[in-house]
């Protein structure tokens, strides 16, 4: 599709086909008692709907591994992953948590080679190897298979280079951006990979009405993540229960969240999560602690690991796999994962594009859990288009042309500026009968401030 602005060339493979009906003959008779022809049906559209697909998700498998292949295999039964979209690698001999870049380059050129187009993102299906050793840092093996093995993206307590997946509204990120967001399955086990597995399905379309927790702890240095928890609660009132709770001034033995049931979302800064298998959680939680080695999991530092959470029955969890210092951008920011995962992205989209400097974090978790389902539809009723969707950014602004035969112009029929909410229910007035085509314009996938069409008859 092409933008609107020349900053941005948006995919051919999302512009939706026309729905169109040919009129009927009227035939070559003048009699008076002639049917008259039906007019024109109406142009419709098909807009985009958020949250990849098993068709768009690749298996990374470690050849020979007895749990990593057959894990694999679970995952493409209960998701339905084409056959043609499993990469097997191998790994070195004695290969442990950490992976060389030498070592890694090759794997990932050979991921790169064998996986097709359409594949958008990749999950590991493993729990080691977990990060790539480079001569001067480490990467997370999540964030090295998406966008390269780069000294910019680590370094310990020093800013890194960006994420252009960030906050964007790409839907297809191979396709818009050249990288394929990766999260590590995370279990050491085969009875644990299918539980896991299972409850991201479990999560699908659920509709969770749980609870979500925002903790500033007393623990100064790890919970610089507050101010974007401070608005949470009145911002999700009516749609999410989202408790910000300030311990700031109290004791560590307040600081753990612990005997809570039907938990959906916990963001907090511990070193060490006490009661984390003490709460119960809803399929698709997601949760994390701004700490310095949730995922190294090979360390002896006793601090809590990413995979911890997810033995704990959460679906997804993140770390960091070297000492970050508690810059904010180096983990999930709460209101953007949120946000995204609201709107009917998938968990690793989501989870993803709530980091703006992901080099040092590594994600694991089931990639595919959607709670919240994108289902738009763009309809006629009483004379006027119907648009239904609950993908619209918050704040942003869509607009709904149409222009005649011959036209080079477009003409405004509707400007939209959706609020927060669920599915959003939008009317427009139709176009005119001799318009021959209707388009969609909203924020581009990799420039928000730019816009893009969405969606466009032929």
């Amino acid at each position: 599709m092409s933008c609107r602005t020349p900053r941005f060339l948006f995919p051919a493979a999302w512009l939706i086909a026309l729905v169109l009906s040919a009129c009927g003959g009227g035939g070559g008779s003048s009699s008076s008692s002639a049917t008259p022809a039906p007019a024109a049906s109406p142009i419709l559209l098909s807009l985009p709907a958020h949250g990849l697909s098993a068709a768009q998700l690749g298996l990374v498998v470690i050849d020979g591994d007895a749990v990593s292949e057959a894990a694999a295999a679970y995952y493409q039964q209960a998701r339905g992953v084409p056959a043609a979209n499993i990469v097997k690698v191998s790994l070195p001999a004695g290969t442990g948590a950490a992976l060389g870049a030498a070592d890694f380059a090759r794997i990932k050129a050979s991921v790169d080679a064998a996986m097709p187009a359409a594949v958008q993102a990749l999950l590991l299906v493993w729990r080691q190897p977990s990060r790539v050793a480079g001569g001067s840092c480490s990467m997370s093996i999540t964030s090295a298979m998406a966008l390269g093995f780069d000294a910019r993206y680590c370094g310990g307590c020093v800013a890194t280079a960006a994420s252009p997946y960030y906050d964007s509204e790409s839907l297809q990120p191979f396709t818009d951006l050249k990288m394929r967001p990766a999260m590590m399955l995370g279990t050491d086990t085969l009875a644990a990979a299918k539980a896991l597995i299972d409850l991201g399905l479990q999560a699908d379309a659920s509709q969770p009405d749980g609870t979500g927790w925002l903790i500033r702890t007393s623990d100064a240095d790890r919970s610089v993540r507050y101010l974007d928890f401070l608005g949470l609660p009145a911002s999700w009132s009516g749609w999410l229960t989202l408790n910000y709770t300030d311990n700031s001034g109290g004791t560590p033995q307040n600081d753990a969240l612990t005997g809570k049931a039907g938990v959906l979302f916990y963001f907090t800064g511990l070193a060490v999560e006490p009661g984390l298998a003490t709460n119960s959680y809803r399929a698709g939680a997601v949760g994390d602690s701004l700490s310095s080695s949730g995922g190294a999991l090979d360390s002896a530092d006793g601090q809590t690991r990413a995979t911890d959470w997810l033995a704990a029955g959460l679906t997804a969890s993140f770390g960091t796999v070297e000492e970050p210092c508690n810059y904010t951008e180096k983990f999930p920011r709460a209101s953007v994962m949120i946000d995204h995962y609201w709107r009917g992205d998938s968990l690793i989209e989501a989870y993803w594009k709530s980091v703006q400097w992901p080099g040092e974090g590594l994600f694991v978790g089931e990639p595919l859990a959607r709670p919240w389902h994108d289902q738009p539809s763009f309809s006629i009723v009483n004379g006027q288009y119907q648009i239904s969707t609950r993908g619209l950014r918050p704040g942003a602004q869509y607009w709904l042309q149409y222009r005649k035969s011959g036209q080079t112009d477009w003409t405004l029929i509707q400007l939209f500026t959706p609020a927060r909410g669920g599915v959003q229910n939008l009317s427009a007035s139709l176009a005119p009968t001799d318009a021959t085509q209707l388009r969609w314009l909203g924020p581009c996938p990799g420039d928000l401030g730019s816009e893009c069409v969405l969606a466009q008859s032929p």
